[in-house]
């Protein structure tokens, strides 16, 4: 027997699967079509220069409850991964037992009592390396989920820094509503003199006062907005809802110089969520392995030692030891491993095609992210350029009103426009820098975190509810 599984052991060892390192049928380009000239960082959020946004993200990296989450399924993942890690190693259980007996015959009653105590120890052996590749597709399982934590940990800090951004561009439009409010009943003032003097209409007053009250309900939607917004950060870093920077100066950011985009392959390995769909293919590859394993002989070792006795005081006088090899070889099982080794192979495919489009995603998403913040910055500077332009036009155009040459309807028009542009380029301004946000989202890697530790649940509140 011993010279058998030798055979066996050597045989064995040729046919180990290695760890495989798939190549995806995408072939990535050599450069993005843009780069910037910033070395790129793990935090890059600090760029923004925002001590208010760096506090924030700091307290959601550590105390938003999804990412807590995602550290749970890490936890569980690495805990199923050591629990493979038995295999290794012999399994051993150790028996006793105790009975009596109760006899009656014509002559009377006999009772006699046994007692034992023994050690059972079981080993398999990995033939084909069956047990080997179960506990490499579990750990990149575990590594698979530490990417998707990875994953989850730069969507949140985008999601942070977006909210932050639509607040502060929520402020700044209720700021500009406020001051278009103020010039509105300035002007208001004007055109009612004017009225009074003949010169105006009434018709001139009422359209005032609409623009007036139009302008109010500007304000009360970007109040509205604001405290929406707020709300939606409490929740991001683990707060109940509240008007937490209700008081608060908060303005959008300068936008820093574009980071280096790098090397399109390096990004993409970069990326968790694409190193996720690699784990995954040499996951499914060694599954593979298991099912294809599965359809050849095992072998397992087992040895035992007990010890009886009719009293405890003579238990261990008397010894009996066992040992034993079993060979198990496969016969007929209509097929159900062959479908299995077809199916593994199948979700090997689908794994690869998987990745494949992971990453093509990731392509797009970079240069989506690149094309959007260039046309953004290009939008911004024409609005900026009309907006000059408005304010020339209505001080002309108002000027020409007080003086009477020229009627209320041009005043309010330009002044309509003026203040639609205000607007638009405040929120054009924070648009793009929440395309600079996305750009960073499309090239991040992993960032550092704290480990949270496991929730516990009141044991004593538990036992108060029963």
């Amino acid at each position: 027997m011993i010279g058998l599984v030798g055979v066996l052991l050597i045989l064995a060892g040729g046919c180990s699967r290695r760890l495989a390192k798939p190549e995806s049928v995408v072939a990535a380009p050599e450069q993005f079509s843009r780069t910037g000239v910033a070395p790129l960082q793990d935090n890059w959020w600090r760029a923004l220069e925002d001590e208010a946004l760096d506090a924030l993200i700091e307290r959601a990296l550590t105390d938003n409850f999804n990412l807590q989450t995602a550290w749970d399924r890490l936890a569980q993942a690495h805990a199923a991964a050591r629990k493979t890690e038995a295999s290794r190693w012999p399994q051993a259980n150790l028996q006793a037992g105790a009975g009596r007996t109760r006899q009656t015959t014509d002559a009377g009653t006999n009772y006699n009592s046994l007692y034992s105590v023994g050690v059972a120890a079981s080993y398999e052996v990995d033939l084909w390396s069956r047990l080997r590749s179960t506990r490499r597709a579990a750990w990149l399982d575990a590594q698979a989920t530490r990417d998707a934590l990875d994953t989850a940990a730069i969507t949140l800090v985008a999601s942070v820094a977006n909210t932050w951004c639509r607040l502060a561009e929520a402020k700044a439009l209720a700021r500009i509503a406020q001051q278009q409010i103020e010039t509105n009943g300035q002007v208001l003032d004007v055109v009612t003199m004017q009225f009074r003097n003949g010169v105006a209409k009434a018709a001139d007053v009422l359209r005032q006062r609409q623009l007036v009250a139009s302008t109010e309900a500007t304000l009360i939607s970007a109040q509205e907005t604001v405290a929406v917004l707020q709300y939606t950060l409490s929740v991001l870093i683990g707060r109940p809802p509240e008007l937490a920077w209700q008081e608060d100066a908060i303005s959008l950011p300068d936008l820093p110089p574009m980071p280096e985009t790098g090397i399109p392959a390096e990004v993409l390995m970069r990326r968790p969520d694409v190193r996720r769909a690699y784990r995954q293919v040499q996951a499914a590859d060694q599954r593979l392995a298991v099912a294809m394993a599965d359809q050849y002989p095992r072998i397992s070792l087992s040895a035992s030692v007990e010890t009886s006795g009719t009293s405890v005081s003579d238990l261990f006088d008397d010894w009996l030891a066992n040992l034993a090899g079993n060979l198990a070889q496969p016969l007929f099982d209509a097929k159900q491993r062959k479908s299995e080794v077809e199916r593994q192979k199948a979700i090997v495919s689908e794994s690869v095609h998987a990745w494949s489009q992971t990453m093509l995603e990731a392509l797009q998403e970079v240069e989506t992210a690149l094309t959007q913040e260039q046309q953004q910055a290009e939008r911004l500077e024409n609005l900026n350029a009309q907006l000059r332009l408005a304010r020339q036009a209505y001080e002309r155009t108002r000027e020409s009103f007080m003086k009477g040459q020229s009627d209320y309807i041009r005043v309010l028009e330009s002044l309509q426009s003026l203040q639609e542009l205000e607007r638009r380029v405040v929120t054009a301004q924070a648009t793009l820098i929440q395309r600079r946000i996305d750009l960073h989202r499309s090239i991040a890697g992993p960032c550092e975190m704290p480990r949270p530790a496991l929730a516990q649940i009141d044991e004593t509140d538990n036992a108060q509810g029963r």
